[in-house]
């Protein structure tokens, strides 16, 4: 919990990141940063999947609506954060010489999406009003 608040920290002072270790081979400093903006670009993607659900289905039970708009905005909020939270722990790696720390995160999402597409597998199943 300590390493995620100096983390957490980190995000508002990336210069503090050039304290730790050795500066790496800019390549790799720019490929964290597109795998961040890729991370950055699913969850704006998932948050307006989320929106278009709650905007344009309004035939849909509220409930069913609700539900499958919250999840998809909640995960949309977890991978900005999961983004950028990675982006400082893979800079802090690479800068130590260190092995790219590893995540169960990618699947997390992954079951996230899953399970919202198939409970608008079985909306569209069996119909807008259930």
């Amino acid at each position: 919990m300590i390493e995620f608040v100096r983390n957490v920290r980190l995000w508002f002072a990336p210069a503090e990141i050039r304290e730790d270790g050795e500066t790496p081979d800019y390549r790799f400093s720019l490929a964290n940063e597109r795998t961040f903006l890729a991370w950055v670009r699913t969850a704006l993607a998932l948050i307006g999947g989320g929106f278009a659900v709650d905007q344009f289905l309004p035939d849909l039970r509220w409930a069913w609506r609700a539900g499958l708009a919250l999840a998809l905005l909640a995960a949309g909020v977890l991978c900005s954060l999961r983004a950028v939270n990675h982006w400082v722990r893979c800079e802090r790696a690479m800068r130590r010489g260190e092995d790219l720390p590893v995540s169960r995160f990618p699947a997390l999402l992954s079951l996230v999406v899953a399970v919202v597409a198939v409970a608008m597998v079985v909306v569209v199943l069996v119909g807008w009003e259930g």
